[in-house]
């Protein structure tokens, strides 16, 4: 039986408890937050009794062998590389660190102590994805010309939606859009198509000046509400990703994917996959979740893939072996040198040209 510590309770609360109730083979046995109650609210309904408001005294006080790390960016390579050093192999949230270099000593540590590693991109486990995924391998939109994705919403719309202290907020603890969504996006991308050779965006803070909602104090947010970016593929294609949080209305995510041979589209809001071969009209092929059903899980795309994700890396461990499927510290190391350079073509206003040969 597999021991499990998770650090960061709102996540665990949403997608890792009610997952792992799922998965035979590994038992929660500890779980640590910044604020004890909420600790002990997420552990309570599980049966979990060991709770923690200092993560390090968990890692001390339990044998884990896997531990999942669901924090501010801020905090992901500290725990890592701790839980690394006594043994534990790791699952950690997105996006993977505050820079490549903190990325790379994440991967670099892991392979020193032969832990398996993945970042929580759950989206690489939706059958629905999958499905694009394999339509683009497998040459069903021909040679891909262009991907347009957008992602808007109005959580940020208003200067008082975010209270003070939000880490989503702020820059120096990893909060932003670019991090939140942009990660997963640039993910996506490069299991879709490939590595990126360069990229040029913006991630930009529109609504600065906020207001407390409960005190009326003033505050100031230092992280993006607003993202964009192109990708230049190495294959040559184009992909445009537009986030914004501070809209008047949400729009959710949507996802065109343009080829020679044909047209993919995929709605948030519906979950609907869409296919139009070159001249025909569009066609519903969406696929369904079986998991998505399961009892206890939260609705939503992303708490249902999580189990999935568990799944594979929970079997790795069991049956000692490598990841089949997944992002691994590499991939993640290689995404955050694609939101790294999406900053320096910020303050730079130009192309960055992306070097991933050393990021293996």
């Amino acid at each position: 039986m597999l021991n499990v510590g998770i650090i960061g309770a709102s996540f665990a609360r949403d997608a890792y408890l009610p997952a792992f109730a799922h998965i035979k083979g590994a038992r929660v046995v500890a779980l640590a937050s910044g604020r004890l109650e909420s600790a002990r609210a997420a552990a309570a309904p599980h049966g979990i009794t060991a709770v923690y408001d200092d993560w390090e005294k968990m890692l001390a006080e339990h044998r884990l062998d896997l531990v999942c790390i669901a924090t501010p960016t801020v905090m992901h390579a500290p725990m890592v590389l701790a839980a690394i050093s006594r043994g534990a192999h790791v699952l950690c949230e997105k996006p993977t660190a505050m820079n490549a270099g903190e990325a790379r000593r994440m991967l670099d540590a892991a392979r020193a102590g032969n832990r398996l590693h993945m970042i929580d991109h759950e989206l690489r486990f939706n059958p629905t994805r999958a499905r694009i995924a394999e339509m683009i391998h497998g040459g069903d939109l021909g040679d891909i010309r262009h991907v347009n994705i957008t992602n808007i919403g109005a959580s940020w719309a208003d200067p008082a939606s975010r209270p003070k202290g939000d880490w989503w907020s702020d820059a120096s603890m990893g909060g932003g859009r670019l991090g939140a969504n942009g990660s997963h996006q640039v993910d996506m991308l490069r299991w879709w198509l490939g590595e990126p050779a360069s990229v040029i965006g913006q991630a930009l803070t529109v609504l600065p000046d906020r207001v407390d909602p409960k005190t009326g104090e003033a505050w100031t947010a230092t992280a993006d509400d607003l993202s964009h970016f192109t990708l230049e593929m190495r294959s040559g294609a184009l992909a445009q990703v537009f986030m914004s949080g501070v809209a008047a209305t949400n729009m959710g995510n949507e996802t065109q994917v343009f080829g020679s041979r044909g047209t993919l589209t995929l709605s948030n809001s519906d979950e609907k996959l869409y296919f139009a071969k070159a001249g025909e009209s569009f066609k519903d092929i969406s696929v369904d979740d079986p998991n998505a059903s399961l009892e206890g899980l939260n609705a939503g795309i992303w708490n249902v893939s999580v189990l999935a994700a568990l799944q594979e890396l929970t079997g790795a461990i069991i049956e000692d072996r490598g990841l089949r499927r997944g992002a691994s510290f590499v991939d993640g190391l290689r995404n955050q040198m694609v939101l790294d350079a999406v900053i320096a073509s910020t303050a730079g206003r130009s192309w960055v040209d992306l070097d991933m040969s050393g990021a293996v």
